[in-house]
């Protein structure tokens, strides 16, 4: 189900792998905004990701989220948390972005393993959503006309392979 909030807020992995895909303006939309926490930017370093970043920014399709003591001290919180529990921890910047999410409503877009299973394994009440996630969605909307071709030219433009559970929950709805 889609989340009341038309904002999100994104990693470092989600955006360096999404800006790899051909569509990944169908992003925008799903979603009026994507904020890009300071401690997201600090760690983009190459195109095409610094590329698609800078022109969201200029085009006010993402905007940059300064960390505000609150939200830093709840992502500390959540780093501390995931340190205690047996599965992979969460380390700066995601926790920021589970933070926002909490804070605001964000959904929170990622591909680290423990940033999204965090809301499970934590008890936070919080959208978490891969690429998966959001070409799921975007075809649910009519964004995406086929949304097994799209998964996989998802997987074949940024090297990011899907979980054969993912292939077989997009096989029993799409019928594939």
């Amino acid at each position: 189900m889609f989340p009341a909030s038309r904002e999100a807020i994104a990693d470092t992995s989600f955006l360096v792998d999404w800006a790899r895909y051909s569509k990944r303006d169908v992003l925008f939309r799903l979603f009026n905004v994507v904020y890009v926490p300071e401690s997201v930017l600090r760690e983009l370093r190459l195109p095409p990701a610094v590329d698609w970043v800078s022109e969201g920014l200029a085009a006010d399709k993402m905007a940059l989220f300064t960390e505000t003591s609150d939200v830093e001290a709840t992502a500390r919180r959540l780093m501390a948390e995931s340190r205690q529990k047996p599965v992979k921890r969460i380390d700066y910047p995601e926790p920021v972005c589970l933070a926002a999410g909490l804070k605001f409503g964000y959904v929170v877009l990622t591909e680290n393993g423990g940033a999204y299973f965090a809301p499970r394994i934590l008890g936070l009440n919080v959208a978490v959503w891969r690429s998966f996630e959001v070409i799921v969605e975007a075809w649910r909307r009519g964004y995406v006309e086929d949304v097994v071709q799209e998964l996989r030219r998802y997987e074949e433009e940024t090297y990011h392979l899907f979980r054969r559970r993912d292939w077989e929950f997009i096989c029993r709805i799409a019928k594939c």
